[in-house]
């Protein structure tokens, strides 16, 4: 079965789907991802990937646009709290761009099924049997539907949905669960982060997609980070001077294989950097924010399984609770082992056939 995956522009929006896509090629599918700008990174999975974003695709004008024309989207938009307003009119803007390269890609290699994150809805506009992949605790339905609302293309129903969030953070009708799989690519990891450090640790990271007040969360811990009892990493820090004895820093590292050797995470509030926390059971603190960010702290918090805070709010103290509190790590431990019991990719691509037999079936 041919398999085209479909997905945009973004690290953060390509890198979830890959486990399954290279799941596919494996159980014997061919499979080819259609993305563009950055993502195209995954050339190094050793998968065929197309460009099909048009080079004149810059997000920072498209949302500067919007935000101009709707100010009070925009307005909501920052505040966390513009639920799907302001990014189905950006993801809508990119869908309607890539939906052309889309088409001729897929007259030219003729897909029998599209697999594509929600926020790629010009894979369900082919007029090809599609598959919308979840990647975050949104419903990947009520995503497609909103930003195919907004395009030009007519935007079909997909044939199903592959569930990824664990079900005591966010639960969805209907659909097929999969594990989620942390994934950020190749990358080679220093020895001194590739294992124990001797003290808790704690890993700063902060969102590979450009925005305001990009490192606040960063530069607060920094301020904090003499004070508690820990060894600091520093992911792609803005700066590396004058930093205190116990931060260190380090570039671009597959985050997924780092998780493992920590004792918590404090992040920007992505989807794939919950998700991976959750699956790696490392407690997190989460900075609301845009986007799904806020829905992403809120619901991490909910679960015990993390703590939100924003810059301004970091203490040595909140610090010290999110490496030393056993309910934390206690709740984070459950989350993990449920995703862990969810199927994985592997075992979904295995039954693919059956996967959409029963989607078609549920439809008829």
């Amino acid at each position: 079965m041919r398999v085209l995956v479909v997905a945009a522009p973004l690290l953060g929006h390509v890198f979830p789907v890959m486990p399954l896509a290279l799941a596919l090629r494996e159980a014997g599918h061919e499979v080819l991802v259609a993305t563009g700008g950055e993502a195209l990174r995954v050339r190094d999975s050793g998968l065929p990937v197309e460009d099909v974003v048009p080079s004149n695709v810059r997000f920072g004008p498209i949302a500067l646009r919007i935000m101009l024309t709707h100010p009070l989207v925009a307005k909501r938009e920052l505040r966390g709290s513009g639920r799907l307003d302001f990014v189905s009119r950006l993801f809508g803007t990119v869908g309607d761009a890539m939906t052309a390269p889309l088409r001729t890609l897929s007259d030219r290699w003729r897909p029998d099924v599209v697999v594509h994150e929600p926020l790629a809805a010009a894979g369900s506009a082919l007029g090809v049997p599609s598959v919308v992949h979840d990647v975050s605790l949104f419903d990947g339905l009520e995503l497609t539907a909103a930003v195919g609302g907004r395009m030009k293309a007519e935007v079909r129903s997909p044939a199903t949905v592959l569930r990824t969030s664990p079900r005591s953070l966010a639960e969805f009708a209907g659909g097929e669960p999969m594990r989620f799989v942390p994934y950020s690519g190749d990358g080679a990891v220093p020895d001194w982060l590739a294992g124990p450090s001797g003290r808790p640790r704690i890993l700063v990271s902060r969102s590979t997609a450009p925005g305001p007040g990009a490192g606040r969360m960063m530069a607060a811990v920094v301020r904090a980070a003499e004070r508690v009892d820990a060894e600091f990493v520093l992911v792609r820090p803005g700066r590396t001077d004058g930093l205190p004895e116990n931060v260190r820093t380090v570039g671009w590292v597959p985050i997924p294989r780092v998780l493992p050797f920590c004792d918590g995470i404090v992040h920007h509030g992505g989807a794939g950097t919950v998700l991976g926390a959750l699956a790696a059971g490392v407690p997190q603190l989460v900075e609301p924010g845009p986007g799904d960010r806020t829905v992403h702290a809120t619901a991490v918090t909910a679960r015990g399984a993390g703590l939100r805070a924003e810059a301004r709010e970091v203490t040595p103290d909140l610090l010290t609770t999110l490496i030393e509190d056993a309910k934390l790590q206690r709740a984070a431990g459950e989350v993990r082992a449920e995703i862990a019991a969810m199927p994985s990719p592997a075992a979904v691509a295995d039954r693919w056939e059956s996967v959409l037999q029963q989607a078609q079936n549920s439809r008829e």
